[in-house]
């Protein structure tokens, strides 16, 4: 992409952006809008992400817009969406693929809670997914439902790369982002201490996710942001069975051990989350290190005790024989 003047006035349905013509608005955020429209020249229908235009002139997020098209471009999964080559274009955008469905964030919101055998299916597909993913050296570093897309088929993709980061990648800021870069329910705790997040981080997302499919909620929320990122660096997450008594123990075992808050204790890629998920009879239960550390010392304790009661226990035994004798 080169440097382009920004435009006066937003895009409308009908409208033309160089041979696309927009058919509706699909989605707005803090820093984009996403289109359906129509290439002109495939008759192919595909997703354009154009930036407002505030942003069209900030050099950091111009760079990160690059970015998200170099990612996008190499990656190449059903379970992600394609970011399509275009090499003429007479302002800041992006071309993707256009995937039908429900954003999973929609699904939760219509179905509520899900069935642990649908919310296995589904966090199944976006450990293939990552494990693609990461193999490739990016890392998405904001997994959420709302960039999940689910199909009829209950087939997903993972979408919005904005913040993605790759390996060997320069490290980027920008002034309109948290520090975090990510959303407060789901980033990860190293990513709230500001480090960049790693493969690792996705996984500790993925479970924030997998936790809310299962209870309905998410393991750490409230109004204030800052409360939210602060408890999860502070705080062992409450263990789902509690709000969603049917949760199997193995798969409470799997969703505590993602959301670990040192990312040593969490899965150790995508690949071996997945096959804790096919294989729940082999799953053993979960302690995080506090728990068995609090564990241990009541373990300690109670042998103190019994060692105390000793001397008391064969004082009494003699007093038994002398009165016996």
């Amino acid at each position: 992409m080169g440097a382009y003047p920004a435009p006066l006035v937003p895009l409308h349905p009908g409208e033309r952006l160089d041979h696309f013509r927009i058919d509706a608005i699909v989605a707005t955020s803090g820093m984009a809008t996403i289109y359906r429209a129509t290439d002109q020249i495939s008759g192919c229908t595909v997703a354009i992400k154009l930036p407002h235009f505030e942003m069209e002139s900030d050099p950091v997020f111009f760079d990160r817009f690059q970015r998200e098209e170099a990612i996008g471009t190499t990656l190449s999964h059903p379970g992600i969406v394609k970011v399509v080559p275009e090499k003429h274009r007479s302002r800041v955008y992006l071309v993707l693929e256009w995937v039908e469905g429900r954003l999973l964030r929609q699904v939760l919101n219509e179905d509520g809670k899900l069935a642990p055998e649908r919310a296995v299916r589904l966090a199944l597909q976006v450990c293939e997914a990552l494990d693609y993913m990461h193999a490739q050296g990016v890392v998405h570093r904001d997994l959420k439902p709302e960039n999940i897309m689910v199909n009829a088929d209950e087939r997903l993709k993972l979408i919005d790369f904005g913040i993605a980061s790759k390996a060997g990648a320069r490290r980027l800021t920008f002034g309109k982002l948290s520090k975090t870069q990510g959303t407060p329910e789901y980033v990860s705790p190293e990513q709230v201490k500001g480090k960049r997040g790693n493969a690792r981080s996705d996984i500790y997302s993925l479970g924030v996710i997998l936790y809310e499919m299962l209870t309905g909620e998410t393991p750490f929320n409230g109004s204030d942001p800052f409360l939210v990122m602060n408890a999860k660096t502070r705080s062992a997450p409450p263990p789902p069975r509690k709000v969603a008594a049917e949760i199997p123990p193995a798969l409470e075992a799997i969703v505590l051990r993602a959301l670990e808050r040192d990312p040593l204790n969490r899965y150790h890629d995508a690949r071996e989350l997945a096959w804790d998920l096919e294989h729940p009879d082999q799953v053993t239960e979960h302690r995080n290190p506090e728990a068995r550390q609090e564990a241990a010392g009541n373990s300690r304790v109670f042998r103190y005790v019994l060692l105390s009661l000793i001397p008391l226990f064969i004082f009494a035994l003699l007093l038994f024989v002398a009165a016996h004798s």
